[in-house]
């Protein structure tokens, strides 16, 4: 995947072939941000998920430019404590810029990312409300809010804020396979479709991309016809994803998918990491495929390890809470 990708999660771990994993686009540099926003390109690098695969790498911070004012510091301060994990005094450092500078929409946009990588997602949008009341074409703040829109279910209100991202940065606008799956949730199927096939030529080899079509197909013209229409993989390194497009592909069982998470005796940790989007990957074949049980089955297996697995991980989460919102409205009615 190109800039918006962190399927994978791991963005310093390794493909099983040995090559690098991509990097995550939940690593977001204010270096990015910052022409949008009108202001001195400060580096910023707000882990969301998961720092790299030893978790003990620091974030990396730009040194303070000449001339920096008050607020500069109090905002590469608050940079430095989170790239040493230190959460509160991060905060802290925040609300101080914003209360110097109100008007700033820097301010707002460390915060929005500090709120993101606690995972309090209303607090987050609301910072990203005020970037964007304040810079209007702050590309990044949309991005970030639809992600966080998407977190909370709000599907609608994440393609409209994709969309608008993609209307400041068009040159993206093949690299957004999140773009797709919020589409998908949506139930926006003929959209997700060509987000997916237009992705598709720019990453041609990801097993992922191809299911997702499917699954927009499957729910536009049933499995039959996206099983025709299933893109083709040749080379998808990510052990058990060949096998996944198998699957789909109508040429293996989900059996063979679970054992093929055992390829080579992984170490523990990459083998959760395999486990994870086998199970996923079946919860949303059973689900296009009429099998209710067994959706709920793997789905919330995947949620365990959800964590893990940076933005899909939190796919599986988001399908998980409307299996239970859809199982207690059932269980609701007269």
């Amino acid at each position: 995947m190109k800039p918006l990708d962190d399927r994978g999660a791991r963005e310093a771990g390794q493909r099983s072939s040995g090559e690098p994993r991509p990097q995550s686009r939940l690593l977001i540099p204010l270096s990015v941000a910052a022409p949008a926003l009108g202001v001195v390109a400060l580096v910023l690098w707000i882990p969301r998920l998961r720092h790299s695969h030893s978790h003990s790498e620091p974030a990396a911070v730009a040194a303070l430019p000449p001339g920096a004012t008050k607020v500069d510091e109090m905002l590469f301060q608050a940079r430095v404590a989170k790239s040493n994990n230190k959460a509160d005094e991060a905060m802290a450092l925040a609300n101080k810029a914003i209360a110097a500078e109100p008007n700033n929409p820097r301010t707002y946009y460390l915060r929005g990312a500090l709120f993101e990588s606690a995972k309090q997602h209303e607090q987050a949008i609301a910072d990203y409300n005020e970037v964007i009341r304040l810079e209007p074409k702050a590309s990044q703040a949309y991005q970030n809010r639809g992600s966080e829109h998407f977190m909370l279910g709000k599907f609608t209100e994440s393609v409209a804020d994709f969309d608008k991202f993609l209307e400041l940065k068009p040159d993206q606008k093949a690299q957004h396979w999140q773009r797709g799956i919020a589409c998908y949730f949506a139930g926006n199927f003929e959209a997700g479709r060509k987000q997916f096939e237009l992705h598709q030529t720019v990453n041609t080899n990801d097993v992922e991309n191809a299911v997702w079509h499917f699954l927009c197909v499957a729910r536009l013209a049933g499995v039959e016809k996206a099983r025709a229409a299933l893109i083709s993989i040749k080379d998808d390194h990510r052990v058990p994803m060949m096998r996944v497009h198998d699957l789909f592909a109508g040429k293996a069982t989900p059996e063979e998918v679970l054992a093929a998470t055992k390829k080579d005796n992984p170490p523990a940790d990459e083998l959760g990491h395999r486990q994870f989007y086998a199970d996923l990957y079946l919860g949303l074949y059973f689900e296009a495929t009429g099998d209710a049980q067994r959706t709920r089955e793997y789905i919330f297996k995947a949620v365990e390890r959800a964590a893990d697995n940076g933005f899909m991980g939190a796919v599986a989460q988001v399908h998980a809470e409307l299996l239970r919102r859809g199982e207690t409205k059932k269980n609701a009615q007269p």
